[in-house]
Order: C-alpha cells, then structure tokens, then sequence
C-alpha cells in the first residue's frame, strides 16, 4: 500500500510541474454534461448533531437538499421515535430531504420495519430515503462484534430491507455504507487497502461491496461509501499539503466505483458519498484541522469534483459540531469555515458544462443557472496566489461578472464586478474560494 501511495503522489507531482507551465481554464459553454444533482449538497446529523436555534438562519441560508441522520450511533442503538421526531422537525426547518437509517448490528427486521410505520404511516412524515446500518466493514474493529462478514451483510441487510419495503414500498434504499472503499483500478481489482481503518474486504477476502451488490443490487436504489482520507497527517488528521494530493482520488475512485456498480449489480445505480471529510479524529486548532481554512478550502473542491463526476448524493460529515468536535458547518455559536464552501456553491449554476484545468492545485467547475447565467466556481488548494488564462468558448457575457470569494480575508464576500470573457486573466489568492457569475446577453 505504502508504495501505490508513493507512486501516487509522484504521479500528483509530476502532473503539477507538467500542466501547471500552460496556466490555462477551459471552458465550452457549448457542451452540456446534464443537470447536476441537487442533493450533491448535504450534510450528515449525528446523533449528538443539534442545529443550535440561534444559527437556524445561517442554516437555512445554505440552501441544503439533503440530510442524513446516521452515523457511528446507528448500530449502537435503536433509533427512538423522540429522536426521529426531532430530527424530521429540524430537517423540515432547513428544508432539506431527511435520510433516516435504522440499526442493521444487532438490529431486527420487526424494529425497522416499525420505525418506517410509525414515520410514514402514523406521522406522516413521508420520509422517503432510508439506509440499514452504517459502516459495516468496521464492525468488528471498531464496534466490537465477534465476527462480522459479507455473508453477514447481504442476508440481514437483505431481510431489514424487504420488512421495511412491505411497509411501505416508495421508499428508496441506500446501502451499504461502507467506509473508505477506493478503487483505483477495476482490471484487476486495485484497492486502497486499510485505509485508515476501513479494509474493503473481510477477513475471508470478499469484496464488501461487490458481495453486497450481487446479492442485494434488486433491492437497493442508491449506493452509498464514506471516505476520509487522512490526507498526509496520520491518525492524527490532515496537512495543508497533503490535502491536494489525496483530492485526484475522487477523478479516479469515482469511474471505477461506476464500473464496478455496474458489472456486481448487472445495473447502473445512483452514487451516493454520505460521509466525507479529510478526517474522522475531531481535531482542533491547526493549520488544517476539521475547523480550518484549509479543510474548508479542500471541502469545496472536493464538492466541485464530486459534481464534475456527476456523483448524485453527498453529505459531509456534519452538520453541527460542538468547540470539541472540529467537523460541523455549524457551530455551538457560530458557523464555521465550511460554511462558508456551501454557501459559496449557492451562487453556482445547475446545468452542468464542459471545463477543464491545467493546474491539478487549482480547479475550475462551470455551470449555467436557471436565469442563464454562466458561472464558474475556481478552487485553489495552494497556498500561493495563482493566475490563469480563461479560454472561454460558447458564451458571450451580457455585462461584468459578479465576484464572489471565501479566503483568510472574504468569508463568501461580494467583491468588485469584474469583466470575463475569452482570454481574460484570472487571479485567486492561495486556499481560496472564487465564484463568478456572467449575466446572460
């Protein structure tokens, strides 16, 4: 493993010193990708997550379409209807459309079953995505149980699923969940093995997720994996340099994860990543800790990779974190710096375009909005000012651009207007956030 995380990272640097000497963006207004999900844009609430009712504002200023309640509790626990109560409640506040999952380790089909009653019968709350257990390869590592396996898996996951479809059968499932599951070749399979704690396969050498889908691939209608890649420092969190270097995974994991889908399931089915950050250790205070500039910088290009590989579902890892959990958008009191990467995205547009970068530090996302506007949303991981040349194809601006920046000195800011168009030079500063939105003609 140590020696495919080498080559990959001479690989990083070799494409920075190759690409970066051209300093171009290209982007073909021209050529549409489709529509980009708006579910890309969510968020996960822990069970110790609350959205405190003083930031319900900034909440709701998100523009959040998805929620996820879940988490490592999920299996440690049954779900109480008390807490699915006020979890829809919050959810419904914000706006978003709530996933609920119910226990799968030591859970029943008769528990679950009873929790979609009680939520779509009973209350009415038309919950519509449900997920059975979380994490499951970590079962055994992290949660103390004896022995937990594939075979395990599809045949309780299985029997949950089909107590809560009778129920009720419009609700969409999404599984398995399975943790830092990186696929960096289909043929033959290349894995990133025992990445900070989730192994991809058991202790009898099958694939998680490829058992999972050969066995469930009828019933599940969303596939769900979590990553954190530690990104250069440790168990200990992350680096401002090792940040970038772990982002390229996503161009990579993101197509396969698409290949294998479909050759397990026999189907094409809808990607979900219903955790991710750069880490999981609650860290605090440092230069790229969960409450960093730089993690919030990282956040927001991997949102803009996420959306380029048309992933459908994405929910960062969480909502609300308290001042000794660095993850969270929200605060106790006030937000953090990852507020700030989803706010930005609410000025991007929703028909994904064609575009491209040459400088692997510094990406570029385009994207028309329903008014018509052209918008282009640029990423900087590095630490230093960056300029770029736009060639711009397919569309002519009716007027200036709107400019907007998250950096150390803009938190999602308006800044001057600023004309754009091909051939116009573009300056961001280092670990920053640039949006610009050209009115139509």
């Amino acid at each position: 493993m140590k020696r495919l995380l080498l080559l990959l990272i001479l690989i990083v640097v070799g494409l920075q010193a190759a690409l970066a000497q051209e300093d171009v963006f290209r982007v073909d207004a021209s050529t549409s990708l489709g529509t980009i999900s708006p579910y890309v844009f969510g968020a996960n609430m822990g069970h110790h997550a609350l959205i405190p009712g003083a930031l319900l504002d900034e909440a709701q200023a998100l523009n959040l379409n998805f929620l996820r309640f879940g988490g490592g509790d999920s299996d440690q626990q049954d779900l109480r209807t008390s807490t699915l109560d006020i979890f829809v409640l919050q959810a419904r506040a914000i706006g978003t459309e709530p996933l609920v999952t119910v226990r799968l380790l030591n859970g029943t089909p008769e528990a679950a079953a009873e929790m979609v009653r009680y939520a779509n019968v009973e209350k009415g709350y038309n919950i519509r995505y449900w997920s059975i257990g979380n994490e499951p390869n970590l079962f055994v590592r992290v949660l103390g149980a004896p022995s937990y396996s594939t075979e395990d898996l599809v045949a309780q996951w299985r029997a949950i699923a089909e107590a809560m479809l009778a129920v009720d059968p419009e609700i969409m499932l999404v599984g398995p969940d399975i943790t830092q599951y990186v696929v960096f070749d289909t043929d033959p399979m290349t894995y990133l093995e025992m990445s900070s704690g989730g192994h991809p396969r058991d202790d009898q050498g099958r694939d998680w997720l490829i058992e999972f889908l050969r066995a469930n691939g009828d019933l599940v209608d969303i596939v769900s994996i979590h990553r954190y890649p530690f990104a250069g420092g440790g168990d200990r969190g992350a680096t401002v340099e090792g940040l970038p270097a772990v982002s390229h995974e996503w161009d990579v994991a993101i197509p396969n994860l698409r290949q294998v889908i479909r050759e397990a399931a026999g189907r094409d089915i809808p990607i979900a990543v219903t955790e991710f950050n750069s880490n999981s250790s609650q860290n605090i205070g440092g230069e790229a800790s969960l409450d960093s500039l730089a993690n919030a910088i990282w956040i927001g290009d991997v949102l803009g990779r996420l959306i380029r590989n048309q992933v459908e579902y994405a929910t960062v890892w969480d909502i609300q974190g308290s001042p000794v959990r660095g993850w969270g958008l929200l605060g106790t009191y006030d937000v953090r710096p990852a507020y700030y990467s989803y706010l930005m995205y609410t000025h991007f547009g929703t028909e994904l375009l064609a575009s491209e970068s040459s400088d692997p530090l510094v990406s570029i996302s385009a994207a028309l909005r329903d008014d018509g506007a052209l918008t282009l949303m640029v990423v900087n991981l590095g630490r230093d000012e960056a300029t770029k040349t736009l060639s711009l194809s397919g569309f002519a601006a009716g007027g200036d651009a709107e400019v907007w920046q998250f950096d150390a000195e803009h938190n999602a800011e308006a800044l001057d207007a600023q004309a754009i168009s091909d051939g116009t030079t573009i300056t961001v500063p280092g670990l920053s956030m640039t949006v610009y939105v050209l009115p139509p003609q």
